[in-house]
């Protein structure tokens, strides 16, 4: 089983990759191949919208952008699993994460690849640093995107940095049991 994980985090020492390198941990520690992407570190522009919002993405799958995304929208479509861990912003999810969660969402379901992602089991962090709020909203946005790919939410963490200690167990308990999940019904 292969799981890909997403920090949507500018820190790559921070609250939200600390949580995803948990999940990754116990998701490794239940024998998945896992890989860690730091968002922040590709170039994944926003949509354009092409053609009135329903461009070449819509129709074929693809994107008229020459950035980062198309090389990661593959390798998240190849892995079995997914873990998404974002710190939140205003509310919501960080900017990084959002350009490609609305791009991948775009093209979700037309060209080769279409549907690929449905059935596909998803964890969601939520990481609030600051005062701890937003985490709900924040939840609320990424269940929407889960919901739109076709993802099936495995679980979803909210965090801040007050429940780290406790968090950070929770998170490398959910990657272990998920891939366990997934390899019982693979039997």
């Amino acid at each position: 089983m292969r799981v890909i994980g997403l920090n949507g985090s500018p820190n790559e020492d921070g609250l939200t990759a600390a949580m995803l390198a948990a999940a990754l941990e116990g998701a490794a520690e239940a024998g998945a191949e896992t890989e860690a992407v730091h968002l922040k570190r590709l170039t994944i522009f926003s949509c354009l919208q092409c053609e009135n919002g329903w461009g070449l993405c819509r129709k074929e799958g693809g994107c008229v952008q020459e950035d980062d995304f198309a090389d990661l929208k593959a390798r998240v479509e190849a892995a079995d699993a997914i873990i998404i861990s974002t710190p939140v912003y205003f509310g919501e999810v960080s900017e990084v994460a959002k350009n490609f969660l609305d791009r991948l969402r775009r093209g979700a379901f037309a060209g080769p690849q279409a549907n690929v992602m449905k059935g596909k089991a998803v964890i969601g962090i939520a990481a609030a640093g600051g005062s701890g709020g937003g985490i709900v909203s924040c939840q609320s946005i990424l269940e929407r995107y889960f919901n739109h790919l076709g993802l099936r939410l495995f679980d979803m963490i909210p965090v801040t940095r007050f429940t780290r200690s406790y968090k950070t167990e929770t998170a490398k308990a959910a990657g272990k049991a998920m891939v366990e999940e997934a390899g019982q019904g693979q039997e």
